[in-house]
Formats: structure tokens, sequence, C-alpha cells
């Protein structure tokens, strides 16, 4: 046998092998069509809030605290040379954050005149839940927090209820942080 005859021998040889050793390609999996947001808890409830509503995640900075003001109301930070107004969103809605303090973060809102900070208990960051697994029916979050959910998704065995940080924006009683 020629030298050249050797040498596509064995390249039909290693063909054959490679062939031989490899793997199939992976089955097609159906995709399934997923919706996106920002995963917290807040008061022991988990919560998702739509991307589009929270521009930012946060540890808690530094604050100065504000007199006259709600209870609720944590006082100012400088975040990047703006002040941003931040907000215990558990003694908001009649409760105290839970966890550890270094666990706790900061979503920050910011829409139009809007520039607020949420402090809430746990951030898990983005989370993807299929479309289907959506329900109207939100009993899984507490009556005080139900007015600013719009249903809940369903991930890996716990329902998430769908927090809207706009409608909280809307609400008179969150507008209003002046102490009476």
């Amino acid at each position: 046998m020629s030298s050249s005859q050797q040498a596509y021998q064995a390249l039909v040889d290693l063909s054959r092998l490679c062939r031989r050793s490899s793997r199939g390609l992976p089955a097609q999996v159906d995709i399934r069509p997923q919706w996106s947001g920002v995963g917290f808890s807040l008061l022991g409830q988990f919560f998702v809030a739509p991307m589009g509503e929270v521009t930012e995640m946060l540890e808690v900075p530094s604050f100065t605290r504000l007199p006259g003001v709600m209870p609720w109301v944590k006082g100012v930070a400088n975040v990047r040379g703006r002040l941003l107004p931040l907000f215990d969103m558990g003694n908001f809605f009649g409760g105290r954050l839970g966890g550890h303090r270094k666990q706790r973060r900061v979503l920050i809102l910011e829409s139009g005149d809007i520039y607020t900070g949420l402090e809430v208990d746990q951030v898990f960051g983005m989370k993807h839940f299929p479309i289907d697994t959506y329900s109207e029916q939100n009993d899984h979050a507490s009556e005080a927090i139900k007015p600013f959910t719009q249903g809940s998704y369903a991930l890996d065995g716990r329902r998430w209820a769908l927090f809207s940080p706009a409608m909280l924006a809307l609400d008179d009683r969150f507008a209003n942080a002046a102490a009476d």
C-alpha cells in the first residue's frame, strides 16, 4: 500500500471511530414562552415585580432620617449624587422586615418624577416564569399587599405574587409620607 493510500485509510478509520463514539444531537425540547421579573421576599411572602418597573437593585445604603414623616419612611440616601427616598415596605404594610440586615435590599423605581427606593427582606434577582403558570388568583399575598398585586406565577412549587411598584407609587397613602 502506498503512503497516500495509508494516509487515506487512516483518515477513514479515524472518521469511523469518531462516528461510533460521538453522541447524537440533544433531543429537541419544546420551548415554553416565559415572563421575567425581579423576585423578592417581603414579610415572609414571595413576589415578583415586572422588569420595566424596577430599574435597579442595591444594598441598603447609608441614609439620613427625616423628621415629621410616617414611620415607614426610613429617610434619604445619596446614590450617585441623587437623593433617593427610602421606604421600609414591611412597616408600610403593617409588619416588620425579616431576615438578616445584610440580606435586605432596595428596589429602585424610576419613572417620570418618581425616584424611590423600596427596602425589602431579600432580592432573588431575575426570575423566569412559564407563562402558562400564571393565575389571576392570588391567595398567597396578605390583605394589605393584595391591592398592589395582579395575580401570581408558579415556579419550583412556590407561588410568586405579581407585585406592581407602579400601582404602589399611585397610592395616596404612599404618596403622602408626611406625618399627621
